[in-house]
């Protein structure tokens, strides 16, 4: 496990995200974040403590950084660690680090500032006491 991080998840490069010289495309590294962060929600709990509280919202993608350092190739493992790096009004900031699963050697840091959304309206809103308490203590 990375410094600073208390989750992590592995999966492989798989065929279908490389190029013809067996290196990950670029815009596969959003999918890996997607993959993480999905991941992440679920080690944390948050939808089985929280109940309709956590079901009603929902974190949105508004930015993403990806900070390229070495690309992944065909069949390698990535371990991607993920932490809540900050918690505003009604956003989040998720920060993943992706590593080479065998080596450690770190390929990718991304940030995503995600929109805390009421899903019925599909409209921002505040990061309610209860979500907000529960993150921090992550």
């Amino acid at each position: 496990m990375r410094a600073g991080f208390a989750f992590s998840t592995r999966f492989r490069v798989r065929y279908a995200e490389i190029d013809g010289q067996k290196v990950v495309f670029n815009s596969r590294y959003l999918e890996y974040a997607d993959v993480a962060a999905t991941e992440f929600w679920e080690w944390t709990g948050i939808a089985e403590a929280l109940g309709d509280v956590w079901r009603h919202t929902e974190f949105h993608v508004r930015k993403a950084e990806v900070d390229y350092l070495k690309p992944f190739v065909w069949g390698d493992t990535i371990e991607a660690h993920v932490r809540i790096d900050r918690v505003g009004a009604t956003s989040l900031t998720l920060a993943m680090d992706l590593a080479h699963g065998d080596t450690g050697a770190l390929h990718a840091m991304i940030l995503l500032v995600m929109v805390n959304v009421h899903l019925p309206t599909g409209r921002p809103l505040a990061i309610g006491d209860a979500v907000r308490a529960f993150l921090e203590r992550l």
